[in-house]
């Protein structure tokens, strides 16, 4: 019975700490990605400024420029353009420009 159990174990382990699959939904509304990866910097209202955050509510670019930082970021923000889609990161943009 050990002689089974330890190979189980071990090929269990083994899927365990491998790669996980993008579990992120891909239908998320522009405003729970903006929660999930823009308020703790930009705020609700998109004039937090932590860390170097721009104030979206005095904001001057366009959307193609917003689109442009969300997607290879800017000073300290990171890109996401590897944990979002464009169609993801459109909606981000056009979010923010109403805030």
């Amino acid at each position: 019975m050990k002689k089974i159990v330890v190979p189980v174990f071990l090929v269990f382990l083994i899927f365990a700490c491998g790669e996980q699959p993008n579990k992120q939904p891909k239908k998320l509304s522009a405003s729970k990605i903006y929660t999930l990866y823009c308020q703790q910097c930009h705020g609700n209202k998109g004039n937090l400024l932590l860390n170097g955050a721009s104030d979206f509510t005095k904001s001057t670019l366009t959307l193609e420029e917003r689109i442009d930082v969300i997607t290879n970021g800017r000073k300290t923000m990171l890109p996401y353009k590897n944990q979002l889609t464009a169609s993801q990161i459109k909606a981000v943009a056009e979010y923010t420009m109403n805030l």
